[in-house]
């Protein structure tokens, strides 16, 4: 499968990257983030909407999102034994 990189603001971005948008939860490391992604599916029997929550480490090199920022991440190399994301851009800040 080939893939398509391009050049985005010093990082490069790849077709076949994963991205997902989720909201800060936490900020007290350096250059690391803790994101919630939420998703949501219907139950194919009782059509009852399941909510799932789902936390991921990502790498923010200049440390630019606080806690409650809404945020798009993508997949990347390890970068450590738990950080696979990286902060690719803030979408929204935090009211306040």
């Amino acid at each position: 499968m080939g893939s398509i990189e391009a050049e985005s603001g010093g990082i490069i971005v790849s077709a076949d990257q994963k991205v997902k948008i989720g909201k800060v939860v936490s900020d007290k490391m350096s250059k690391t983030r803790v994101v919630e992604v939420t998703s949501s599916k219907r139950h194919d029997l009782y059509e009852k909407i399941l909510r799932k929550k789902k936390h991921y480490y990502a790498h923010d090199e200049g440390n630019a999102s606080r806690v409650g920022d809404q945020v798009e991440i993508r997949e990347t190399r390890p970068l450590s034994r738990l950080k696979r994301w990286q902060v690719f851009r803030v979408i929204g800040k935090a009211g306040g």
